[in-house]
């Protein structure tokens, strides 16, 4: 038995299903998780000693790669001063100006610890500033695991085929409506219904916990006209996208500026710290500045703020966001080049240095053709690639990662893998 599998039998004695998220168990490839030890660059190391190709990248964050010496560096020059105060430092205001600078829809921000804090905070401020209830998500999206966005969620809930949750209280499930993501139609149509009482719409822009799927540019568009019209918050959740796709998210690709932005993953340089920012008249209604309370005791905690600062000066850097995105293109572009050349029924999704192979004929533009994916196919795709050194995201519904650690080689050889691999499988 490896060391993995026994770290896991171990595991699920002391933790539900032996692991603190549930992607991570590998459930929807019917395989056990493997058990990492360590990481640096492009690469992990699980504990029995096998070396991987890393895809994951901790879910989004390390767009720099594991073990960045001067991330590093810097986080251990702040951990030796301390590593909570519960009060205000320095570094809160520094990380807080870089996402000014860089975020231009974005006068304040505040800091918190996960993405889910980041969406819930950012959906209690929208209904206290509107003084409405009703929220618009959309079907496929993740928000994270608060109770308002937990309807027809994307991400791990999808991987699990529960697109709801027991646990979420019907009274708030009917404050949630539900719309199609790219279906501008079905927007209007809630507003043309509720509008008076929307307090906020909030959409990932690219959506990235269904596959990724890029927001059409009429329909975000649609959504800030319809927000503007009807007096609601547009909220775009950057928890993926931000500093991701391009160093002002994927609104500056857009050209749209939303009321509130969430963001997390890359801001906490692979530690836990995630914001939620926007508009100066809504974010003075934050406590202590104004009446709608939030707070946390380890937010804006120094190592997290000096890992988020450090990353983000980093790819702040000339000409890091035209390299990574190059040769980013020319491997999503390979693998395109490979499907159509073969006439493989699967579709491609990508946006700079995020995509998605989905086991499906066809384009995949919603909530609708994300789910006809043939997941048994992605299973078989997941375990083979594993195999040969390459370590994707253990599900049909979750984004493939580069960074600007990969190198060239770590590159081709990935892309000859994944012809192999699919040669094999439809061959």
């Amino acid at each position: 038995m490896s060391k993995s599998k026994q770290l896991f039998e171990q595991a699920k004695t002391v933790m539900p299903g032996g692991v603190n998220s549930p992607v991570r168990a590998f459930g929807s490839v019917g395989l056990d998780p493997l058990f990492i030890e360590s990481g640096k660059g492009a690469t992990i190391r699980d504990v029995d000693g096998n070396e991987y190709i890393d895809y994951v990248g901790s879910w989004g964050p390390l767009i720099l790669g594991h073990a960045h010496e001067e991330v590093l560096d810097f986080v251990s020059q702040t951990a030796a001063k301390g590593t909570s105060f519960g009060a205000p430092v320095e570094l809160e205001i520094r990380i807080a100006e870089q996402i000014i600078k860089m975020v231009s829809s974005v006068d304040m921000v505040r800091m918190v610890n996960s993405g889910t804090e980041a969406t819930m905070s950012a959906i209690r401020v929208a209904r206290g500033f509107t003084r409405r209830n009703k929220i618009v998500k959309f079907e496929g999206c993740y928000h994270g695991h608060g109770d308002s966005f937990l309807i027809k969620a994307g991400s791990g809930a999808l991987t699990l085929g529960e697109p709801t949750s027991p646990g979420v209280p019907q009274a708030l499930a009917e404050q949630t409506l539900i719309a199609g993501y790219n279906d501008l139609a079905s927007v209007e149509r809630l507003f043309n219904q509720h509008g008076v009482d929307i307090a906020a719409v909030i959409v990932e822009p690219i959506a990235g916990n269904m596959g990724v799927i890029p927001g059409r540019a009429d329909f975000l568009q649609g959504l800030r006209r319809l927000c503007d019209e009807h007096g609601s918050v547009l909220i775009f959740d950057e928890v993926m996208t931000g500093f991701r796709v391009h160093p002002g998210g994927a609104q500056a690709l857009y050209g749209i500026k939303p009321d509130l932005t969430t963001m997390g993953k890359i801001i906490g340089g692979g530690l836990p710290a995630a914001a939620y920012g926007g508009k100066k008249e809504i974010m003075l209604q934050v406590a202590p500045a104004g009446p709608i309370y939030q707070a946390g005791t380890l937010s804006g905690n120094p190592l997290a703020m000096a890992a988020g600062l450090k990353t983000l000066e980093i790819i702040s850097r000339p000409g890091f966001y035209e390299a990574l995105n190059q040769k980013a293109q020319h491997f999503f572009k390979e693998i395109e080049k490979f499907i159509a050349q073969e006439k493989l029924p699967l579709s491609l999704n990508y946006v700079n240095s995020m995509g998605c192979v989905f086991f499906k004929d066809g384009a995949v533009s919603g909530y609708a053709d994300a789910v006809q994916s043939d997941t048994e196919q992605f299973a078989r795709y997941f375990g083979a690639l594993l195999g040969r050194g390459v370590y994707i995201a253990p599900s049909q519904f979750e984004a493939l990662f580069i960074s600007a650690a990969h190198t060239p080689e770590q590159l081709d050889f990935t892309l000859a893998q994944i012809q192999e691999v699919l040669m094999k499988i439809y061959k």
